[in-house]
């Protein structure tokens, strides 16, 4: 019963941050709202609904300077990834640009490769070439003319996110509650956001209900319940099985692209999808394995 409710937990929270482009273009086109604008009200509505879940859960919010300094770096990197993935948005699909955003767990497996000395792997180089190859065909699928700029923009979440995953797990800030921690980066970002919008377009007054609807629904969907239930995910099915899951999050982020948005998808897109999923399980299965690997050598070590 625990595992089937961490696989619910786990494809709500891939599903949620996958319509994120449902709320966003909308806001961008015809609502006239500017990129900054939407990210600052996204973060400020977020940071405040989580910030009632942590009263509600009784959540002490304290935090040492140590750990201050370190939450500043994650909502910083958390941010950048937002600002980049919203700007992709001008030059590439945004079912194209999820899915190139899709391939940080192998960029997470690169950096503790070079950064950390784990162990290199013949399926780490083979899920590279695969996503490679699936971007490419993601890309020139014939549909329109490619967009270096919208691609580099989508790619470069990647490494954002990549290194707040990392950074995430190095940090030692996994012993705080997760939803403080949570909290704490978005609040990151509401602040960088605010000082971003001051320094660039100004803050405008929310356009209007329907865009205060929309701007309510992102923050809501596509953040507070996308992070919560990717802890509940975690706690009740495991990293693993939540991380597979997480293809949700392309797939719906094509199919809203498709039918909301007419945004062209052929077969060479599914052939280019369906490889970057593949080569993101890939690395999934293979870190689970090494993860294996260890503990049975640790358990024979001390049988003697």
């Amino acid at each position: 019963m625990k595992s089937l409710k961490g696989i619910i937990y786990a494809m709500i929270s891939s599903g949620t941050f996958g319509l994120i482009p449902l709320f966003t273009i909308p806001l961008m086109g015809d609502m006239g709202m500017n990129e900054s604008n939407i990210l600052f009200y996204r973060f400020l509505f977020s940071t405040l609904m989580m910030g009632a879940v942590c009263l509600i859960h009784k959540s002490p919010l304290s935090v040492n300077m140590k750990h201050l300094i370190s939450i500043t770096g994650l909502g910083a990197l958390y941010a950048l990834t937002a600002l980049f993935l919203i700007y992709s948005y001008h030059y590439i699909s945004s079912g194209v640009a999820t899915t190139i955003h899709f391939l940080y767990p192998i960029c997470v497996s690169f950096l503790m490769v070079v950064f950390f000395k784990e162990q290199k792997s013949k399926a780490l180089f083979l899920a590279a070439s695969l996503s490679l190859i699936g971007v490419a065909f993601m890309c020139w699928s014939g549909g329109s003319s490619i967009r270096l700029m919208g691609v580099g923009l989508a790619a470069l979440t990647i490494l954002t996110y990549g290194i707040y995953i990392v950074a995430l797990n190095q940090s030692g800030l996994g012993k705080l509650p997760a939803e403080v921690l949570t909290f704490y980066v978005l609040l990151g970002g509401c602040i960088i956001f605010f000082i971003y919008s001051l320094c660039t377009t100004g803050i405008s007054a929310i356009p209007g209900t329907k865009a205060g609807l929309y701007i309510l629904a992102l923050a809501f969907l596509s953040t507070v319940i996308s992070d919560l239930t990717l802890i509940l995910a975690v706690k009740y099915a495991g990293s693993t099985t939540t991380a597979i899951l997480g293809s949700m999050e392309p797939l719906v982020a094509v199919v809203v692209g498709v039918l909301v948005f007419a945004e062209h998808f052929s077969f060479q897109s599914l052939a280019g999808l369906l490889l970057i999923l593949l080569s993101v399980i890939i690395v999934i299965l293979a870190d689970q394995r090494k993860k294996s690997q260890k503990i049975l050598e640790k358990e024979i070590v001390q049988s003697h």
